[in-house]
């Protein structure tokens, strides 16, 4: 299965919607526990293996969810477990693997559902481009469906209950994953952040909490959910999103009124790199896709689509690498492999 995925591009690395040229994506997440059970941390096997059985029968009983694929967590080794990280359907708690967990993978693949996370239940969904209201409907509608057979805790004070005190109130989480280069090089970078953490934000690496920042790609989401709607969550995203977004715009002109000559360099040495290049890391080729991302947007790169990049992007990553070649490799075959791949993909 996990190697059919991955020789077809990811949904949110389309290109497609709302800014796709700065936000490759938008994503929502709502963390919900079922009424009168301990979480998972707190739950015993048999707890956790019955958490299971009323979810499953819960997405039976749905119309959209029952299209979906379940895999349990216990019979995923670790190339998977890695493989569903870098897809963006599941979190790197998940990979954990408590007893009982499994994974709902969406028909489109643009949805998910983890059971026995860190909650009994973490709805997503996701979109290309900026999109949050898009990604809030179809996990809004997920929601709708699980609790028309399962009672979820909720307090008429505090909101639903969830294992981490941060996520009580809607339990939801938006986030974007965007490309800001410009502010990057111009070192404004640390001072938007600063600016974005005072209006409750908070900004993580490419595969959040706990991650790395690579390729110039940073995640924003909210970072309070108690007294607030998903409505003013959504709105607030947004607004600040597209604040973003003009100061990366900004960026890139100063950028260019002002060293014009060695942006287009530094653009076309990282295409040079990637066309030739006989090994590459997977952290080397998103630097230099970010580049070669600038220069699509800024229209220097005419060779090359969004798509284009986003699928490079997408299968340079190690447990992508190996599934779409169905082979398991050490890192220095790898890289190897990877720079053939890039050199391929861009002769294409």
């Amino acid at each position: 299965m996990f190697e059919e995925m991955a020789r077809k591009p990811a949904v949110w690395l389309s290109g497609e919607g709302s800014d796709s040229q700065v936000v490759l994506s938008s994503r929502v997440r709502l963390a919900r526990n079922i009424a009168d059970s301990p979480f998972p941390s707190r739950a015993d096997t048999d707890r956790r293996g019955s958490i299971l059985s009323f979810v499953k029968n819960a997405v039976e009983k749905s119309e959209s969810l029952r299209r979906g694929t379940f895999v349990d967590c216990a019979e995923l080794d670790e190339l998977d477990r890695s493989f569903l990280v870098e897809r963006h359907l599941a979190s790197i708690e998940f990979t954990r693997c408590r007893d009982s967990s499994a994974l709902l993978i969406g028909e489109k693949e643009n949805t998910s559902l983890m059971v026995n996370e860190e909650d009994h239940l973490r709805v997503q969904a996701l979109s290309s481009g900026l999109e949050i209201r898009k990604a809030f409907k179809m996990a809004d509608e997920m929601d709708e469906d699980l609790s028309g057979s399962l009672e979820f805790a909720f307090d008429p004070t505090f909101g639903y209950l969830t294992a981490c005190p941060t996520n009580t109130g809607t339990g939801m989480r938006a986030s974007v994953l965007i490309h800001l280069p410009g502010l990057a090089l111009t070192r404004e970078i640390e001072k938007v952040i600063s600016q974005i953490s005072k209006l409750g934000l908070v900004v993580r690496g490419f595969y959040g909490e706990g991650s790395d920042v690579w390729g110039n790609l940073f995640q924003v989401s909210n970072q309070t959910t108690l007294g607030r709607s998903e409505e003013d969550i959504v709105e607030s995203l947004e607004r600040v999103t597209q604040q973003i977004i003009e100061y990366e715009e900004n960026a890139r002109k100063r950028l260019f009124s002002e060293a014009e000559d060695q942006i287009e360099d530094k653009i076309w040495r990282a295409f040079g790199i990637l066309k030739h290049a006989r090994t590459l890391t997977s952290e080397e080729v998103l630097n230099m896709l970010s580049a070669i991302r600038l220069g699509i947007g800024t229209g220097i790169v005419k060779t090359l689509s969004l798509p284009q990049v986003n699928e490079i992007l997408a299968l340079s990553q190690p447990a992508h690498l190996q599934k779409y070649f169905k082979k398991r490799m050490d890192p220095g075959e790898r890289d190897r492999v990877r720079a053939e791949l890039v050199r391929s993909k861009l002769e294409g």
